[in-house]
């Protein structure tokens, strides 16, 4: 039995007790800064697991794998404190809000020997696995472009109620929320963005007067979110600072020549994403994306030309599951075999890098007018490191 550690007992803890139930491991460790967190340890993983205010007081020594759930924010310094210690480490997405945080937690990794992955679970997600593989499969030919159109509609309750809505703690929402698609743009497209312009802005939430006057600790989503409450107008109780953009759209260039778009919007009705591949023989395109049980389909158009046609060449139903379609139980499987075992992974540290790097690119680009800006790429050092030594697989 892995004996596992959590950093962070918020929001996307109930994702650590999947190591519990998987029945390979164990939850004996828990540290958070938050009263409410470490109650809620002993609740979700049992009265004797270890309870600590700070996770440097957690015995390393003892663990074989921690999770780091904590705001974004606070992502890299436990990181980087486990990898030191020769713990595996799982970071949830993103890596990191800056791109000098990753690239210290890859150096880190890299260092030490120690084995990092990266919670990008949507390459877990049925919806998705099966349209990489009509891509694999030359469905489409050729890809040529992705398109990702991303209908956010709990965006209120879920991003500008607590730290989501600072820049300080998300650089913004291009990268907090956006890391998800970008590197499923990137996996689908088999490559990484190079050249980035963006346009977006608060259109809507910054106006609203009906904010907090202050933070308290503890609270979270699930004590405000109500999904009744139309339209976003209405909303109430929006946190005190509000300065990331609540509509966004990037454009950009790939190192293998495919060219994307990504577009956000935290008003819609709607909630859930919509991505479109073209290759240069077909398109495919999902409706609905089976994140929370909803019914999705993939639909193919790769036999003939024509005007308008809602009957697809190809269309496949995507069986409905559980939250994230199955994806996190997924995530902590493949994170445990990792972390026991080592090989071959379908998320990739190089991967959640180059989503913080063309994300930060995307926001430098919106907010300096739409300049466009080049996004740097990771030292060939630690890219030979995560290809070889800890043998993940990879698009490019």
């Amino acid at each position: 039995m892995l004996r596992i550690g959590v950093v962070g007992v918020g929001q996307r803890a109930r994702m650590a007790t999947l190591a519990n139930q998987i029945g390979v491991a164990e939850v004996v460790a828990c540290a958070d800064i938050d009263p409410r967190g470490r109650s809620d340890a002993r609740e979700l993983f049992g009265p004797d697991v270890e309870v600590r205010e700070r996770y440097e007081d957690l015995a390393t020594d003892g663990l074989d794998a921690v999770f780091v759930l904590t705001p974004d924010h606070l992502h890299a310094r436990p990181a980087l404190h486990f990898l030191d210690a020769g713990v595996a480490v799982f970071v949830d997405k993103p890596l990191a809000i800056s791109l000098a945080d990753c690239d210290e937690v890859l150096a880190a990794a890299a260092r030490t020997g120690s084995r990092l992955y990266v919670g990008h679970n949507l390459r877990h997600l049925p919806m998705l696995r099966r349209m990489r593989e009509l891509i694999d499969d030359g469905a489409i030919g050729r890809v040529q472009s992705v398109w990702c159109r991303h209908f956010v509609g709990h965006g209120g309750d879920f991003y500008f109620k607590d730290w989501h809505a600072e820049r300080a703690k998300t650089t913004g929402l291009l990268l907090q929320k956006g890391a998800h698609d970008i590197d499923v743009i990137h996996w689908l497209a088999g490559g990484y963005s190079r050249d980035v312009v963006a346009m977006g802005g608060l259109r809507v939430y910054g106006d609203n007067p009906h904010r907090r006057v202050d933070d308290p600790a503890g609270r979270r989503m699930g004590d405000w979110f109500d999904p009744a409450v139309w339209p976003p107008s209405r909303l109430r109780d929006l946190h005190p600072v509000i300065d990331v953009e609540d509509l966004s759209m990037m454009l950009a260039r790939l190192d293998n020549g495919v060219l994307t778009s990504y577009q956000q919007c935290h008003f819609t009705p709607d909630y859930w994403r919509n991505y479109t591949v073209i290759g240069d023989e077909g398109r495919l395109e999902n409706f609905g994306d089976g994140l929370d049980g909803d019914p999705a389909v993939i639909n193919v158009w790769n036999r003939r030309r024509s005007g308008y046609r809602r009957d697809a060449d190809l269309s496949i139903p995507i069986p409905q599951q559980d939250l994230h379609g199955g994806a996190d139980r997924a995530l902590v499987t493949e994170f445990l075999r990792f972390a026991a075992a080592g090989g071959p992974t379908e998320t990739s540290p190089i991967a959640a890098r180059e989503a913080v790097a063309a994300a930060v690119a995307a926001t430098t680009s919106l907010r300096s007018g739409g300049t466009p800006t080049a996004v740097p790429g990771l030292d060939p050092a630690l890219v030979r490191h995560f290809e070889g030594r800890q043998g993940t697989e990879e698009t490019s």
